[in-house]
């Protein structure tokens, strides 16, 4: 029920902000932006925008864990080390086959003070949550920690335990460590909500580097992945209002195969650095950003919004610095499904063709540049081809005089 609160908060803050897409997924007329101000502001030290303090708690954000009534536990080789209580556990020692599992009530918050710890598995996650209300993994102060998994993930039962660390309860990562993954399937699941607020975490993966049901959400911490499919990705296949991404700060060195940043419903950033490279840079229904550095290199969309949920299909940039540098072919650096709006920012593209969309575009604010031109106009070049651009008011579909789209139709 909080979490269900936390989101309707959430929710109804970005929908008062100043963006330019809200609503569901109708052919309704979007609002017109009112102004090119942003609705959040990056992240500075002791401060938090309004959105990220409902996303994450005082203890989410604390990087440094109370260990006077820790217990100390020294994993063995062959052997499972369970959790059944609430408390802070300081998980040490180096060891092959075995399973830190947390195993608690309902309500209990555990957190687990990972130091100089290393595990190596052949088929089963290296730290398990089966059942909890909340577990944190912090990397202590200068400590290195070192997951693998080798082989083919085993099934516990019904449950597809397919990462090296799994949870099936919210999952917090923090601390001032270290903490590497390596993963023959996904680096991280959590089967709700993934947070992520400092420490040093660099994840390689066959499948997802971290993937979550619910959301996906970071503040801070220094971030890099070499994922085989998505760097981040959040998706419930069984409800499509969930699956979101919320970034607000941090640092990120994302390479991907697949999408760098997936979110099935919305992608909002409100701060941070990210170097992105990926087949797609970001993608989600309704993609938002306020702030932050953003550099992708993408071979097939810079910036996808596309229908995967009930959300408003759009792409609105309210500020930020954003470079996008696209593969040749059929490539485009902003790719709407539906509209796109920038009120603010500065977005710099580079690549045959710059944005596509098959709704509605308006620009109000910001800078444009493309292939080394500023423009005030949003060009609609639909798949290499020409068109006409948004500039104060509407241009749907970057339709021509007579009706005509020049470029053929609006890809996707």
């Amino acid at each position: 029920m909080l979490k269900k609160i936390s989101a309707l908060i959430l929710a109804a803050m970005l929908a008062a902000s100043l963006t330019a897409c809200g609503g569901n997924n109708s052919n309704s007329t979007p609002t017109t932006p009112a102004s090119a101000a942003q609705s959040s502001a990056a992240i500075t030290e002791g401060s938090n925008t309004s959105a990220e303090s409902t996303t994450f708690t005082e203890r989410d954000m604390k990087q440094e864990a109370d260990t006077t009534d820790a217990k100390t536990l020294t994993v063995t080789s062959g052997q499972n080390t369970t959790i059944t209580e609430a408390g802070v556990y300081i998980i040490t020692g180096s060891a092959t086959d075995a399973s830190v599992i947390v195993e608690a009530a309902d309500d209990a918050k555990v957190q687990l003070v990972l130091q100089n710890l290393t595990i190596t598995n052949s088929s089963t996650p290296a730290i398990y949550v089966k059942n909890a209300d909340k577990v944190f993994v912090t990397t202590q102060k200068d400590t290195a920690n070192t997951l693998t998994v080798t082989g083919a993930f085993s099934a516990d039962g019904e449950t597809n335990t397919d990462a090296v660390i799994f949870a099936k309860d919210d999952i917090v990562f923090n601390g001032e460590g270290s903490l590497t993954v390596s993963s023959t399937g996904n680096g991280i699941s959590g089967k709700d909500d993934v947070k992520i607020t400092g420490g040093s975490l660099a994840i390689e993966s066959a499948a997802d580097a971290i993937e979550a049901n619910d959301e996906i959400s970071v503040a801070g911490g220094n971030i890099t992945i070499n994922s085989q499919k998505d760097g981040l990705h959040a998706e419930n296949s069984e409800d499509n209002t969930q699956g979101s991404i919320y970034i607000s700060g941090g640092t990120f060195d994302i390479t991907a195969a697949s999408d760098a940043i997936q979110g099935t419903t919305t992608v909002v950033i409100d701060g941070g650095t990210l170097t992105l490279a990926a087949g797609e840079g970001i993608e989600g229904t309704n993609v938002t950003i306020n702030d932050g550095t953003i550099n992708i290199s993408a071979s097939d969309d810079g910036i996808n919004a596309t229908n995967k949920s009930s959300e408003k299909v759009c792409i609105t940039i309210n500020g930020g610095n954003i470079t996008i540098n696209m593969a040749q072919g059929d490539t485009d650096g902003l790719d709407s499904n539906g509209d796109l709006y920038i009120t603010g920012g500065t977005v710099n593209i580079t690549g045959q063709s710059a944005c596509d969309y098959d709704g509605q575009a308006q620009k109000t604010g910001g800078t444009l540049i493309v292939n080394g031109t500023e423009t005030d106009t949003i060009p609609n070049q639909m798949m290499g081809g020409g068109g006409m651009g948004g500039r104060g008011g509407m241009a749907p579909n970057g339709m021509a005089p007579g009706g005509m789209a020049p470029g053929g139709m609006g890809g996707f």
